[in-house]
């Protein structure tokens, strides 16, 4: 029973991620009607996990539901995003402000690494690799926090502000981050954890880059 419930467990992950990153990158759009019968053979998996899914992503803001009527991407609002920005911000704080005592030199390396390939995707153009890059960049400080609650915190409202910050990382707005990142590394060196902890903070309040275009 228990490697049953772990393939369970694998499979509705699995969709989860796949069809949170499609609605991220774009693939699924706006309004988009999901269907149960698409999405199972589209990722090869039975409807049960898609479902469940679907419940996770409703529960994120990423899917809205009416139960016998439809199913869809839900629409960018800006309110939510909004909202979504503040728990992010303050969630990045936290966890810079936790992690900077903690930090390791392979974790400051680490850090240029992400910000090194942060900066190269934003000069290609490469929006996904951007966001990839970026996440690996604040991925650092989280982890070494270990805060389980942060983490699923971050799990829940990121994915909100990445749909739109694909327009904020294909402007010339996106390089402000670039210095941003490489201010945080430098106060994190300096065991500065208060003022990298609020450089984190601002890091994620481009209020004005998240807004979408009326």
């Amino acid at each position: 029973m228990a490697g049953v419930s772990e393939q369970r467990r694998l499979l509705r992950d699995s969709a989860f991620v796949r069809i949170r990153d499609a609605i991220i990158d774009g693939t699924l759009e706006p309004g988009e009607r999901l269907l149960d019968g698409e999405l199972s053979s589209w990722l090869g998996v039975s409807r049960t996990p898609i479902r469940e899914a679907l419940t996770r992503l409703e529960s994120a803001g990423l899917v809205e539901t009416k139960p016998g009527r439809y199913t869809i991407v839900s629409p960018i609002d800006p309110r939510t995003v909004a909202d979504a920005q503040v728990v992010t911000a303050a969630m990045n704080e936290l966890a810079v402000r936790t992690a900077v005592p903690l930090f390791t030199a392979a974790d400051m390396e680490a850090m240029r690494a992400a910000n090194h390939a942060f900066d190269t995707a934003l000069r290609a153009g490469e929006v996904v690799d951007a966001i990839a890059a970026d996440d690996s960049f604040h991925r650092v400080a989280v982890d070494r926090a270990g805060n389980a609650a942060v983490r699923a915190v971050l799990d829940q409202y990121t994915p909100v502000l990445r749909r739109v910050e694909r327009i904020r990382f294909a402007s010339l707005r996106g390089r402000d981050s670039v210095a941003q990142h490489a201010r945080i590394i430098e106060l994190a060196e300096s065991g500065d954890a208060d003022a990298a902890a609020v450089e984190a903070r601002r890091n994620w309040m481009t209020l004005d880059a998240y807004a979408p275009a009326d």
